[in-house]
């Protein structure tokens, strides 16, 4: 299947991995409940008119809140999308997630399954199913018939009828039936000619270790020497604007320079919701590529994040995690 193709599914697995949608009350508060296959059965036998291709279900456990998602559950998950196309025989997978760090999730797995020729569609819900003005049916639903309709291979995020694409987007709501914006990001370049062999869907991935960490008001060496110290590989810098930082402050400076030259890999993004960096624009941000900090373009928080982990993952030289870390991949530069 080419990437481009739009094909309509025959069979498709639904991964469960916990999450708002499948939540029931406890005496703790609400937490992710199994049977939900059932409660799926149940309710789309009430909407037989649905045009939905045949589908299996599968658990993922232990089912989780999404705020406990991890990278080491991102492995798990790839795992079982690879199986599911490769082993049971479906040609689109269904992926219920919680939306807290769904995005997160979608835009980390654009980049694990990279040449999956199926499509992969990410989506969850603000409220449990079942509950008053929940809008979980009408997400899995919706999801179900897009899919029967024919998706592009590729890993999506659907909510609220609107496919989008999980390298451009963001969580912007703690609230209400859109949760999820596509970002006016720029700063795009071409796409790559060839993805390396290694970072294939169907070749194991062992994990990164990347940190995040925004810039502030009053933002020193110490914070950044601490995160530093603590064996990462990759570090995204949130950014003030078109990506500056305290460019006047040579402890700053002098630890990214340091770490550059021991092979952590620093990539920049913007703290704005729209454009993207463009390093050489100010003083403040030219200061930043000189100490080896790379321009993350238009890619989100999220993206950087997720590429990373990918790159490192795959075990690709630094020289190599670098160079791509600025050539699109999956649109998280387009």
């Amino acid at each position: 299947m080419s990437p481009a193709q739009a094909v309509p599914a025959r069979q498709v697995m639904v991964l469960y991995t916990g999450g708002t949608i499948g939540m029931q009350a406890t005496a703790n508060g609400l937490a992710p409940a199994s049977g939900f296959e059932q409660r799926l059965r149940e309710q789309l036998a009430e909407h037989p008119d649905l045009a939905i291709a045949p589908w299996r279900f599968r658990e993922l456990l232990p089912l989780i809140d999404s705020a406990n998602m991890t990278p080491q559950y991102w492995q798990r998950l790839r795992e079982a999308v690879v199986q599911a196309v490769q082993a049971d025989g479906c040609d689109a997978v269904l992926v219920l997630h919680g939306t807290d760090t769904l995005a997160y999730s979608a835009a980390a797995m654009s980049f694990q399954l990279l040449g999956l020729p199926a499509p992969v569609v990410f989506t969850g819900s603000m409220l449990p199913a079942g509950v008053p003005d929940s809008d979980a049916w009408e997400n899995i639903n919706g999801a179900l018939v897009m899919l029967a309709q024919g998706v592009a291979a590729g890993v999506q995020l659907y909510f609220h009828g609107e496919l989008l694409v999980p390298t451009r987007c963001a969580k912007v709501r703690s609230f209400g039936r859109n949760p999820f914006a596509a970002l006016k990001r720029s700063g795009g370049v071409a796409r790559a000619d060839a993805v390396p062999a290694a970072l294939a869907y169907d070749q194991p991935k062992a994990l990164g270790n990347v940190a995040v960490l925004p810039l502030f008001p009053g933002f020193g060496a110490e914070p950044l020497q601490a995160v530093l110290g603590s064996s990462v590989q990759a570090l995204v810098l949130e950014c003030y604007g078109s990506g500056t930082g305290p460019c006047d402050n040579p402890g700053f400076i002098a630890a990214l320079k340091a770490a550059h030259e021991s092979g952590v890999v620093i990539v920049a993004v913007t703290q704005c919701h729209e454009g993207g960096v463009e390093f050489d624009v100010y003083e403040a941000g030219s200061g930043l590529r000189a100490a080896g900090v790379l321009a993350g373009g238009g890619m989100t928080r999220e993206a950087a994040f997720g590429k990373l982990h990918a790159l490192l993952g795959a075990g690709l030289p630094v020289a190599e995690v670098r160079r791509l870390m600025e050539v699109d991949l999956c649109g998280e530069l387009a």
